[in-house]
């Protein structure tokens, strides 16, 4: 029943800053919210208060054994107004930097989680190529304000979620319905990471340092036919996994656009990440291009994915396929269990995934460290290692968080913490 992991994987946990942070922000998704457009009527405004709460978090993380923490800075925090940085979130940010770093912490930023400042979302944030110099500059500054503390960045987190839920009618902000404009705005965002790439690399040579690692985070899932004997099926599948994440891999990965993307900055076809970040959640069936079924009688979590632990190490040889020679970093593998009644059997099934692939994967982060607002869900899905009670922000540690525990301490599982853990967890059918 036990199980090793990869000698040298690090293992931590990952948040948002609009997920967690709370509090008034001039962004895209604090304006949505508090529109009423969430479905549980939550706005981000409330979250999990980390912003003031940020070192009680980091202590409860470090009590966790986490050996690395992903998470991400407000662009709308640090630049407020169209070029004026506010010094007082830097300082913010650094202090909250600084003090993981001292409980031992390893930690890897991320430059853009979904949010954007309102004054960008209103010049058409990425769907338009003359902004992309918007983006390069908060780059510049974020790397000026923090390259002597980080030197591990993800530039841009799930861009095709970004692009498929704002711009191909999900709902999400600015709710555009138009899988044309979705396209442009993976080609900009395409181009954004090729150049923060570039940018943050030569930023930190120049700083004096030679340990910079840099790369985005794709969703990726597992597809596949819903009946494998229909050749529609089958190329349908085939079909949805190339436009969702294969291209783009090639494209942010490497340069290689292909149609429907396009190489709008006339950039050279080579490597433009030093790690490949998965963020992994579930399968999609497929019979026709769009679909995204649920194969019956699988097991689901509580926002009715399916439950596909291979899909893990399919999705990691599918990337280090179409860009050779990289090694992964999961930055996010989860599941939305709101009473945490099978999340324990969800981590083991998972681990012991990776530990019998024997792939070069260098990094693994549970989403999420806490319960957060989970976008247009609001407050109603919980994914959190650590429950948050909203209407007091109280913190306690879950079953699955005490698991994850001591899965950091012993690198692995045994058949002990199988039985104490595991074992009698069943999922939802």
């Amino acid at each position: 029943m036990g199980c090793l992991l990869p000698k040298g994987m690090l293992l931590g946990a990952a948040t948002a800053a609009t997920q967690i942070e709370g509090g008034k922000v001039n962004s895209n998704w604090n304006e949505w919210s508090n529109q009423g457009r969430i479905l549980d009527g939550s706005t981000c405004e409330r979250a999990c208060d980390h912003w003031n709460r940020w070192k009680e978090d980091l202590d409860l993380l470090a009590s966790m054994k986490a050996e690395t923490y992903r998470f991400s800075i407000e662009w709308a925090r640090i630049e407020p107004e169209e070029g004026k940085f506010d010094a007082s979130a830097i300082a913010h940010y650094r202090e909250e930097i600084s003090y993981m770093k001292k409980l031992g912490i390893v930690p890897l930023m991320t430059l853009h989680h979904f949010s954007n400042p309102l004054w960008f979302e209103r010049k058409g944030a990425f769907a338009k190529t003359e902004n992309v110099r918007f983006f390069l500059d908060f780059v510049k500054e974020a790397v000026k304000d923090f390259g002597d503390l980080v030197s591990d960045y993800v530039t841009i987190n799930e861009p095709n979620v970004y692009a498929l839920n704002g711009y191909a009618g999900q709902g999400w902000p600015p709710d555009e319905k138009s899988l044309t404009q979705a396209a442009r705005v993976l080609n900009v965002m395409a181009g954004c990471h090729i150049r923060a790439y570039e940018r943050i690399h030569r930023m930190r040579e120049a700083m004096g340092y030679k340990d910079t690692r840099v790369g985005f985070a794709m969703h990726m899932r597992a597809f596949t036919a819903k009946n494998q004997e229909n050749p529609v099926d089958r190329t349908s599948a085939a079909l949805e996994k190339s436009l969702f994440q294969n291209k783009l891999l090639r494209a942010f990965g490497n340069g290689d656009f292909r149609v429907p993307y396009r190489n709008l900055g006339g950039f050279e076809k080579k490597n433009y990440c030093d790690f490949i970040g998965i963020n992994y959640y579930t399968r999609s069936v497929v019979s026709k291009v769009g679909d995204n079924l649920t194969r019956e009688g699988a097991p689901k979590s509580d926002f009715g994915w399916e439950i596909y632990a291979a899909g893990l190490t399919e999705c990691v040889r599918e990337a280090q396929a179409i860009i050779p020679g990289i090694p992964v970093w999961i930055t996010e593998n989860g599941i939305c269990d709101s009473e945490d009644a099978f999340r324990c059997l969800f981590l083991y099934e998972q681990f012991r995934e990776i530990a019998d692939a024997h792939l070069s994967i260098e990094r693994y982060y549970y989403w999420s460290f806490l319960d957060n607002f989970e976008w247009m869900d609001g407050e109603s899905r919980r994914f959190g290692l650590v429950r948050v009670d909203y209407p007091t922000e109280k913190r306690t540690v879950n079953k699955s968080g005490r698991f994850f525990t001591e899965i950091v301490d012993h690198h692995g599982i045994s058949d002990n913490m199988y039985d104490r853990y595991v074992r009698g967890e069943e999922y939802h059918l």
